[in-house]
């Protein structure tokens, strides 16, 4: 294990850029002072920013760029215009050449997965990689992918996204063998399309000891924590995820604005105030920020575009636990022991526009 982990940071990527990401980074480097920063970016604007964060300021290399991956650029364009010289290219490229550890972007998702799969490529045995997040439940904590990463995918992408969910939930929680269920519209065998019911049946038949397939999930058992592991392609995926956002905040300002509606809710609430504290936290979508780009051959976490400091910050706390955990080895290891786990699921074909 490093030392110190080096962290490259796409500084203008997400809808504000340095504004956030500095003081994001700021923030993370109080709870891992053992952390470097390689900041890719306009080096006035970064500057202007790490002049209020002396520690940060000493602990960071800023690498000046002007080119920007703009939040509506198609991947394909990004490739074109931004590779090789754009602040989210740089930060991959960190990571490729060794000089950082992990890369940390809040930009165009598209962009980030296209350049990421093409400078890193993918392990051996991965077709295309996923987005892969920690989701809070009434139990704990799931691995839940792909959040959104790419669009659609046949059964051997999904039993492909079992296999990797199931080695990330292996080095995080320290399963054995994590349970895992593919999101369905309903729990029966017959509901969903074809290629979710052939990948139930090769999951099935395949009886991996790396996983336990435990059948179909509806929405409301993501939150439930009815599996270890949630499965779904990216495009209902980042659904579920953008919904269970939306319904964290919604349910936020609900309570706020009861707790202020009279003066016995406002007596209520300093008696309860501790109480509503920790709701207020397990319901801050901030505190579940950064996705792992998994499948790559190198570790690259994905921010939310619009997230504050604060939620940037817990997405640079999470490249920092990939690399002290070492998931990338382990993970690796996991697919390829015993001639390699995803021997039996076969390539899918990929959206990418």
């Amino acid at each position: 294990m490093p030392q110190k982990v080096r962290i490259a940071l796409d500084a203008m990527g997400g809808d504000v850029g340095a504004s956030v990401v500095i003081p994001g980074a700021a923030i993370s480097l109080k709870r891992h002072p053992d952390s470097e920063f390689l900041l890719y970016g306009d080096s006035k604007l970064i500057d202007e920013q790490l002049a209020r964060y002396p520690a940060l300021k000493k602990a960071s290399r800023v690498v000046h760029t002007d080119v920007t991956v703009s939040m509506h650029d198609k991947p394909s364009q990004a490739l074109r215009r931004g590779r090789k010289n754009s602040s989210m290219w740089l930060a991959i490229d960190a990571v490729k050449k060794g000089e950082a550890h992990v890369a940390v972007s809040a930009g165009n998702t598209g962009a980030l997965m296209a350049m990421a799969r093409f400078h890193l490529h993918t392990m051996p045995g991965i077709d295309r990689p996923a987005i892969a997040g920690v989701w809070p439940t009434a139990r704990g904590d799931s691995v839940v992918l792909d959040l959104g990463a790419s669009i659609g995918g046949d059964a051997h992408h999904l039993v492909s996204l079992a296999v990797m969910g199931s080695a990330m939930a292996n080095v995080l929680f320290g399963l054995k063998r994590p349970t895992v269920g593919l999101l369905n519209i309903g729990v029966e065998e017959v509901k969903g399309g074809e290629e979710i019911r052939k990948a139930a049946e090769q999951l099935r038949a395949m009886n991996l000891p790396e996983l336990e397939y435990i059948g179909f999930v509806e929405g409301d058992g993501i939150g439930a924590g009815a599996a270890d592991v949630i499965v779904s392609e990216g495009f209902s995926g980042n659904i579920a995820l953008k919904a269970a956002e939306g319904t964290a905040r919604q349910m936020a300002d609900f309570l706020r604005n009861a707790m202020a509606s009279s003066w016995q809710s406002k007596i209520g609430y300093l008696f309860a105030r501790s109480a509503f504290k920790a709701l207020r936290d397990k319901l801050d979508p901030n505190k579940s920020n950064g996705g792992v780009l998994l499948g790559l051959k190198g570790v690259v976490v994905k921010s939310h575009g619009g997230i504050s400091a604060e939620g940037f910050a817990y997405a640079v706390d999470v490249g920092y636990e990939m690399v002290r955990c070492d998931l990338l080895t382990k993970i690796n290891h996991m697919l390829n022991r015993d001639g390699s786990a995803l021997a039996q699921a076969q390539t899918a074909p990929e959206d990418v526009s």
